[in-house]
């Protein structure tokens, strides 16, 4: 059974969205989440902005104190005009989706800026389905940052698990209209990165014909900035549109942590490859890229994800998407019908959908390995003679290096040292990998092939061929061909083919081989 739909009011997320005076607390006896709800209040002020930046103040209340922080992105071109008010409604959304991973452990959240009717229900379902997801993935699973009672807490099947009222002080109707918002399809937008899947988007939306591709990355303001780093200055000498913005999300993540004391005070010295709570990020990066599709006339938003990011899953008879509901499919279609609802006019989506990992990684080595080398995948990467270099350690560098290894490619093209590369093959016998689980034993199989597997699998996965790994493949709940734009669709899926042996589409527990010309039509 799948989770419930962000986005379709359920009848917890109309209970919790309330305008003007709140009421008095209901707590339920002996609930065992009330160690979780640790912060009497949370405010996000209303917005500052200028023709280049947005600034939001996060206060919290705890215990009759109150502290805050000022949460920013900082543009390179002038994007909002401060006296409109379809600008303020767009820095009122920006600035309020950080605060969604915290529904948890408040009491209240209060929104200050000016939000409508479809603003309200989209922050509204967002919080729910985010604490639900924290809930399982942060506190039922294990979590090293955790310490205290959180780390013991039952499972409760509940309709609702956000705990905090949303107040909204600002009601701004049914929809503020924003008259400015004129976009074009033929410009398109790819939320950029180092890593593989939007060096990829880049390169096939370039080479299929679209007029306009503007590259956006999003700076945060610490060394995650790194992983992105080389593939910015490349695109920076190489493509005029290429956009850059800045902001201190990370800080403000970090500053909420220390502010949650289930959380170990040393979270920062914690080598780990999951984030300690969080799970609502890439939508802080998607509005984060808003302010430059509106001011640029951009219809298209491309996100680089692949086949194995959208999942429905159940914990103990509690129905969650796995931690990735904000990479899904699912969040694409949200956020389009938000943005259409909205009169934005933007379109989100992925190219990637119908491709694995594996051959995400297959196309871009052999067909783009110039834009291959700027590859950074890796939580730890560091600055090292002018260029960003990976860890080598974590468990992305392992699955890139294998994967790179097991395509015949040379992971010293992206900065890997022969050190490493012994270091991470050797990982990869005493750990599993964030990927699906065909995919891992494909890629031991291949490896295996090599001569490269020392220990003869990938964690407890045994090698076996999986062909359909390095297939298209067309899900109707993953990956349905009608996902990418009609006009994008053959020849995309012509340079797939290229790559890939053939084409497949899921019916009932099977995969059916099919002719790919079927697919662009579908």
């Amino acid at each position: 059974m799948s989770a419930t739909l962000p986005g379709e009011p359920t009848t917890g997320a109309r209970r919790g969205v309330m305008s003007g005076k709140t009421m008095a607390r209901r707590f339920e006896a002996d609930d065992p989440l009330d160690v979780l709800r640790v912060i009497d209040r949370l405010e996000v002020g209303e917005p500052r902005l200028a023709r280049d930046r947005v600034s939001v103040a996060y206060t919290v209340h705890r215990d009759g104190r109150a502290d805050s922080f000022d949460f920013s992105y900082r543009f390179q071109e002038p994007v909002l005009d401060p006296a409109d008010p379809g600008a303020a409604n767009l820095a009122a959304v920006m600035g309020a989706q950080v605060a969604l991973n915290y529904g948890l452990f408040c009491d209240e959240i209060v929104f200050h800026g000016a939000l409508d009717a479809l603003d309200r229900e989209l922050l509204a379902a967002m919080a729910e389905n985010t604490a639900r997801e924290i809930y399982v993935k942060k506190f039922l699973e294990p979590n090293p940052f955790l310490i205290g009672p959180a780390r013991e807490l039952p499972v409760l099947l509940r309709e609702t698990y956000s705990q905090a009222r949303l107040v909204f002080t600002n009601d701004a109707g049914d929809r503020i209209d924003d008259g400015e918002w004129r976009s074009d399809s033929g410009r398109v937008a790819v939320l950029s990165s180092g890593g593989k899947e939007s060096l990829l988007s880049h390169a096939l939306l370039c080479e299929a014909g679209v007029p306009e591709v503007h590259p956006i990355f999003i700076n945060e303001s610490g060394k995650h900035w790194f992983t992105a780093l080389n593939a910015y200055r490349h695109f920076a000498a190489t493509c005029p549109l290429t956009a850059r913005v800045w902001t201190n999300s990370d800080r403000l993540f970090s500053w909420m942590l220390r502010r949650l004391p289930f959380i170990r005070p040393d979270f920062d010295r914690v080598r780990a490859d999951e984030y300690p709570i969080r799970l609502w990020t890439v939508a802080v990066f998607v509005f984060g890229a808003v302010p430059l599709l509106r001011s640029r006339g951009i219809g298209r938003l491309v996100i680089g994800d692949e086949f194995d990011t959208t999942v429905s899953a159940s914990h103990q008879g509690i129905d969650h998407h796995d931690g990735l509901y904000d990479q899904s499919r699912l969040f694409d279609h949200e956020l389009t019908r938000y943005f259409a609802r909205k009169g934005w006019g933007v379109e989100q989506f992925s190219i990637l959908r119908p491709l694995s990992e594996l051959l995400v990684e297959r196309i871009l080595l052999e067909r783009y390995p110039d834009a291959q080398r700027h590859q950074v995948s890796c939580h730890a990467a560091h600055i090292e003679d002018g260029r960003v270099r990976p860890c080598g350690r974590c468990e992305k560098c392992s699955r890139v290096v294998g994967m790179l290894l097991a395509l015949g490619g040379d992971p010293a093209a992206c900065g890997y040292t022969g050190a490493q590369v012994e270091r991470c093959l050797a990982a990869l016998g005493a750990r599993s990998l964030t990927q699906e689980s065909a995919a891992q034993e494909h890629l031991a199989w291949l490896l295996r092939a090599r001569g490269l597997l020392p220990g003869g699998r990938i964690g407890a996965i045994e090698p076996r061929e999986r062909p359909e790994i390095v297939r298209l493949r067309f899900d109707p709940e993953r990956s349905p061909a009608s996902d990418i734009p009609a006009d994008l669709r053959a020849p995309l899926l012509r340079i797939y083919l290229e790559h890939a042996a053939g084409a497949l589409r899921r019916e009932n527990d099977s995969w059916i081989e099919i002719d790919p010309a079927s697919a662009v039509g579908a």
